[in-house]
C-alpha cells in the first residue's frame, strides 16, 4: 500500500503536470520573419527575454531570415500565394507599400485605437509616417537609418588629411591625398546597397524625390547630376568594385580609409575593427549640406492569415515591444540604427550618445529624414534592378556618356510603369 506523503507527493506532481500541460496549451504561438541575421540576430537575442518576461504566454518561433529586402519582399508574396503567411514579417520601409496594395499587409489601426497609452513611447512622426497609408497604420518602424561617412583616421592623418569631407568634391581630393599616400585603395561608395538607396540620396540631396506622381524622376536634371556625381567618385577615387560585405571588412582590417554607407553597421564595426582611430560623419553633399537624405531601416508588419483574435493580439504584442522602450533599445545598443521613437532615443538612451559618437551622427541627421520611396506598380523589384544594373555600368567602366545612360534607363523604366 502506498504511504500518504507518497501519494500526496504523486498527486502533487500529478497536479504539476496537469497545470504544466494547461500552461502549454495556453500559450500562444507566433511566426516572425527578418532579414540581415548578421546584423540583428544579435539585436533578437536582446530583445527575447526581456518578451518573454512580460509575456510568458506567448511563444515566438523564428523563421529562416531574408537574405536582404528585396528577398523579404518576395518571399511573403509568395507566402501569400501558397498561404503560409509570418505573422509578423519585418520589411524594408520602401517595400512595405506593395504589401499594402495587396491586402497581405494589417492594418494596425483598430490595435492602436484600443491603447490607450499608445503615444507614450513617442514614436517620431516623421518615422511613423514611413508605415501610414491612406491614413491607417500598417507597420511600426523598428530600425532606421541614414547614410553616414565611415573614416579611418589613422590613414587619413598618414595623407595630410585634418578635417572630414562635406561635398563630394573634398571626397575626390582626399582619395587624390590618400592614393599620393601609397592607399591604392581609398573608398567604397555603397552604390550596390539595397533599394537604390544611395541612387535616392544624391535624388533628396538635391531635394529631389525619385518617384513624383507615380513616375520616376530618371529623366530630371537631378537624376543625370546623380549619374554624373557616381561616375565623378568612381573614377576620381580609382573605387574598386567590391561587394558590400568585402568593403566592411576591408574597412574592418585598417586597409581602407573611407567608406560610405549605412549607419546600420556601426555596432558591428566597433566590435569587429582592428586597432584604429575610427569616427564617423555626416553624409557629404553635392554642394554642401544635403537638402534631404532616404530613410532606411525595416518596419513591423502584421500578415497572420490567422482566425485566431488571441494569435493577433500576440503579434500585435510582439510589434509593439520590439519598436516601442525598453525593446527598440536594444537597436541602438547591438547596431548602429536609430530607434524609432523618443523614449528610447532621449530617455532609455539618455546618455549613450556621448559615449557612443560614432552611433550619434545619423541621429543628428534626422533633420533630413525623408521617404525611402517605392517604385510604383507591380514591376517595383525590376525597375529596382534597371536603376542597379545602371549603377553597376558606371562602377565596372561599361558606361561612360552618362546623358546616354540616363536616356536608356529612362526608356527601360517606362516600359515597367503601369499604364496611365
Amino acid at each position: 500500500m502506498t504511504s500518504l506523503p507518497t501519494r500526496l507527493g504523486l498527486a502533487a506532481a500529478l497536479m504539476c503536470g496537469a497545470s504544466t500541460a494547461a500552461l502549454a496549451q495556453d500559450k500562444v504561438t507566433i511566426e516572425f520573419a527578418y532579414p540581415y541575421a548578421a546584423l540583428f540576430d544579435v539585436t533578437y537575442e536582446a530583445i527575447l527575454p526581456k518578451f518573454y518576461e512580460a509575456h510568458p504566454d506567448i511563444e515566438v518561433k523564428f523563421r529562416a531570415s531574408y537574405e536582404q529586402y528585396e528577398d523579404a519582399s518576395n518571399t511573403v508574396l509568395r507566402e501569400a500565394v501558397s498561404g503560409n503567411l509570418p505573422d509578423v514579417t519585418m520589411q524594408g520601409l520602401n517595400r512595405q507599400q506593395i504589401l499594402v496594395e495587396k491586402g497581405i499587409a494589417n492594418s494596425l489601426q483598430p490595435f492602436i485605437a484600443d491603447e490607450a497609452d499608445f503615444q507614450q513611447d513617442g514614436y517620431h512622426e516623421a518615422m511613423l509616417s514611413l508605415s501610414t497609408f491612406d491614413g491607417d497604420v500598417y507597420g511600426l518602424p523598428f530600425s532606421v537609418s541614414l547614410p553616414v561617412g565611415y573614416y579611418n583616421m589613422d590613414l587619413l592623418e598618414v595623407a595630410g588629411i585634418d578635417a572630414l569631407p562635406t561635398t563630394w568634391d573634398d571626397v575626390v581630393t582626399a582619395c587624390e591625398a590618400l592614393n599620393a599616400s601609397g592607399s591604392g585603395n581609398p573608398i567604397y561608395w555603397d552604390w550596390a546597397i539595397t533599394g537604390n538607396w544611395f541612387f535616392q540620396a544624391l535624388m533628396w540631396d538635391q531635394g529631389k524625390p525619385t518617384v513624383e506622381n507615380a513616375r520616376i524622376n530618371m529623366d530630371s536634371p537631378e537624376a543625370l547630376v546623380v549619374l554624373e556625381t557616381v561616375q565623378k567618385i568612381v573614377d576620381g577615387c580609382e573605387m574598386k568594385n567590391l561587394s558590400s560585405d568585402e568593403a566592411v571588412s576591408t574597412f574592418a582590417a585598417g586597409d581602407l580609409p573611407m567608406m560610405f554607407t549605412s549607419t546600420s553597421n556601426v555596432g558591428r564595426m566597433m566590435t569587429i575593427k582592428s586597432d584604429f582611430d575610427f569616427v564617423t560623419g555626416n553624409f557629404p553633399g553635392i554642394d554642401g549640406t544635403p537638402e534631404g537624405l532616404p530613410a532606411g531601416g525595416n518596419a513591423a508588419l502584421m500578415t497572420s492569415a490567422s482566425d485566431d483574435p488571441r494569435v493577433r493580439e500576440a503579434a500585435w504584442q510582439w510589434i509593439k515591444f520590439i519598436t516601442s522602450g525598453e525593446g527598440a533599445a536594444e537597436v541602438a545598443r547591438t547596431t548602429g540604427y536609430m530607434p524609432p521613437n523618443k523614449a528610447a532615443n532621449d530617455i532609455i538612451l539618455a546618455d549613450f550618445y556621448d559615449q557612443n559618437p560614432q552611433k550619434k551622427t545619423a541621429v543628428d541627421q534626422l533633420p533630413l529624414l525623408s521617404d525611402w520611396q517605392a517604385y510604383p506598380g507591380d514591376n517595383g523589384l525590376a525597375i529596382t534592378q534597371v536603376i542597379y544594373d545602371g549603377l553597376e555600368r558606371i562602377v565596372i567602366g561599361d558606361a561612360t556618356d552618362m546623358e546616354e545612360l540616363q536616356q536608356e534607363l529612362v526608356e527601360e523604366i517606362d516600359d515597367l510603369l503601369p499604364s496611365s
